[in-house]
């Protein structure tokens, strides 16, 4: 049986996925019809549970990318494809402890949050309180709000944070507070960086230059999806293409 508080998504028949926490009290209205969840804390992932109105939902549980997925957003977010090497980059790892700066609609940092563990910790440092807002729902919705602490601080006067390991920050002049950075991360950390452009992108170079930053790496990228039919294998008319340069390096003390 699946545990009340598990995170669940149910999939209706033409494919539209619904993720939540498992409340046993609680009612998913669809198109298709109610779902009573208290049928679904009798089930098994893999099942399915049937609507009031005879149709069936195939009850999983999601993914990260699926949480991804459904990120409610007022701002561009960053994409799984991106996130993945992010984590790997930053040596994300169940008990760590990592900062970001800009963390918007919250794609990352429910990423960090997940990676991180109950025995973990997000610093998220974003000054405009409707995103802090936005990021706290979207953690809250897939119970992982309480693997962030929210920072109402200027980052210009630093971050207040010292010996944290690994760092990412996405805002319009990151090298504005890369000295802020280099002052909160361990020596030898990584860090990170995303900017939409290669004008932005030099300014950065520039100023890691002067910090003393090493084992710098700049790149962007693809993803070519197919379509996954056996007898017209073919790539599907759209890609998903540049959607921000990745930067990453060694902070050096």
């Amino acid at each position: 049986m699946i545990p009340t508080g598990s995170l669940i998504q149910l999939v209706s028949p033409k494919g539209k996925r619904y993720t939540m926490i498992l409340e046993e009290e609680k009612e998913l209205h669809t198109h298709d019809g109610l779902i009573p969840l208290n049928q679904v804390c009798h089930m098994d992932f893999g099942q399915e549970v049937t609507t009031h109105l005879g149709r069936k939902y195939l009850v999983l549980k999601p993914t990260l990318y699926d949480l991804l997925k459904n990120v409610q957003r007022k701002t561009q977010i960053i994409y799984p494809k991106d996130i993945g090497y992010i984590l790997l980059k930053l040596g994300i790892a169940p008990g760590g402890e990592v900062l970001e700066a800009g963390s918007g609609s919250g794609s990352l940092t429910m990423a960090l949050a997940w990676y991180i563990g109950d025995q973990g910790r997000v610093h998220s440092f974003e000054r405009r309180s409707e995103f802090v807002e936005l990021c706290s729902r979207n953690l809250e919705r897939v119970g992982l709000k309480d693997r962030v602490r929210f920072h109402d601080r200027d980052i210009e006067q630093g971050f207040g944070l010292t010996d944290i390991p690994a760092g990412f920050i996405d805002v319009r002049t990151p090298w504005d507070y890369l000295d802020q950075l280099v002052a909160a991360l361990q020596n030898g950390a990584p860090a990170g960086f995303l900017l939409p452009t290669m004008n932005q992108v030099e300014w950065l170079l520039r100023a890691m230059e002067s910090a003393s930053c090493t084992d710098m790496e700049v790149l962007e990228i693809l993803v070519r999806p197919y379509k996954p039919v056996a007898d017209r294998l073919r790539p599907q008319d759209r890609m998903v293409a540049h959607t921000g340069y990745l930067v990453f390096c060694r902070i050096m003390k």
